[in-house]
């Protein structure tokens, strides 16, 4: 369900993208600046960033300290994370949530909008992006807290579906030969005491 939600909410960045170049090139090259620009790129980001939290969480993709937490076996990272689930995690996105709720119900009740454009842009419906990725965040949580009680039984964590992939690390796996290959790469030539 992260997974889907997420890929489905990535598409906010081409929004994004195609409002604000819709607008540089009317602000610019027509002398045309519309007043809808800036509410729409903050609204799809804002979108994009929240609902990207639950699928991140599901790839294990959020940055953590780990000087220390590298070093465990993965029984004792996995303690240790069940507990910082059940102290922070939960009560913070639950306090979002409940928070979130009322910020969204208080704006749906008078049909708020935007203060930032003299567009007027609707807004109210932005809001309950916040109760929505808690919700997510909550159900991702739980599945992590599963994760982390598998992991303890096994002693081995359970791998992160993988979807997405890093150009840096495709490039590391394939190594040097990935530059020996196609019309525009670059030949490598080796020494000739260093040949076999």
């Amino acid at each position: 369900m992260s997974a889907w939600f997420g890929k489905v909410f990535a598409w906010c960045v081409l929004v994004m993208t195609l409002g604000v170049g819709y607008e540089v090139f009317v602000r610019y090259a027509l002398n045309a600046p519309t007043p809808w620009a800036f509410d729409l790129s903050y609204m799809m980001y804002g979108t994009m960033f929240m609902m990207a939290g639950a699928y991140t969480l599901s790839r294990d993709g959020h940055v953590r300290g780990d000087f220390v937490y590298r070093l465990w076996k993965p029984a004792t990272q996995a303690k240790v994370e069940l507990i910082l689930y059940l102290l922070f995690f939960f009560p913070g996105v639950l306090a979002l949530v409940i928070s979130g709720w009322k910020y969204a119900g208080r704006s749906w009740r008078y049909f708020e909008v935007s203060s930032m454009s003299p567009a007027n842009v609707p807004i109210f419906q932005f809001k309950s992006v916040i109760i929505a990725a808690g919700i997510l965040l909550v159900f991702q949580g739980v599945a992590q807290v599963f994760r982390c009680v598998l992991t303890i039984r096994t002693g081995a964590w359970p791998l992160p579906e993988e979807d997405v992939e890093e150009l840096e690390t495709r490039l590391q796996k394939a190594g040097r030969s990935v530059l020996a290959h196609g019309s525009e790469a670059i030949d490598i030539v080796t020494p000739k005491e260093r040949r076999p």
